[in-house]
């Protein structure tokens, strides 16, 4: 599965790409939600009004967002493993999942939109959400290579 190609599998939405960095310098990136604007693909991450430098399980962070009109949400970390996982969700219960895996000559990062415990899953079917989420993953995970740069 490359960053040109997102899979619709139930309720999840995934897609991986690789890049010539380590795990732990992209997951510094991902743990900084100081940062998550400069590799967001949807367009609607503004910048972090609240949270650490440095995410940890349970932690929140507050985020200026827009789609079409501004709003904030708030995040809280529900999955984290050193420089291996890290996922978020907010209130809907959908999370983000970024997964990391050293390969030869830097790391898979595997992005997932995971909305199957999401009390509006079926909001997210009929609006067609999870078809805008394999396109926003798409162009968040060519950020990250445009970041880090294409293994050799």
């Amino acid at each position: 599965m490359s960053s040109d190609h997102a899979v619709i599998d139930g309720r999840t939405v995934t897609a991986s790409t690789v890049v010539a960095a380590p795990p732990a310098e992209v997951f510094a990136l991902l743990a900084n939600p100081h940062r998550h604007h400069e590799f967001d693909g949807s367009g609607t991450v503004r910048g972090a009004t609240s949270g650490p430098e440095r995410l940890a399980l349970g932690d929140r962070f507050g985020m200026d967002m827009k789609i079409k009109l501004p709003y904030k949400i708030t995040n809280r970390v529900v999955e984290f493993e050193q420089d291996r996982l890290i996922g978020w969700c907010h209130p809907a219960k959908a999370i983000w999942r970024y997964e990391l895996e050293p390969v030869d000559g830097g790391t898979r990062i595997t992005e997932t939109f995971d909305y199957a415990g999401s009390p509006v899953a079926k909001g997210i079917e009929l609006f067609g959400m999870q078809k805008g989420n394999a396109k926003s993953i798409r162009d968040t995970l060519r950020r990250l290579v445009t970041i880090f740069g294409s293994p050799a």
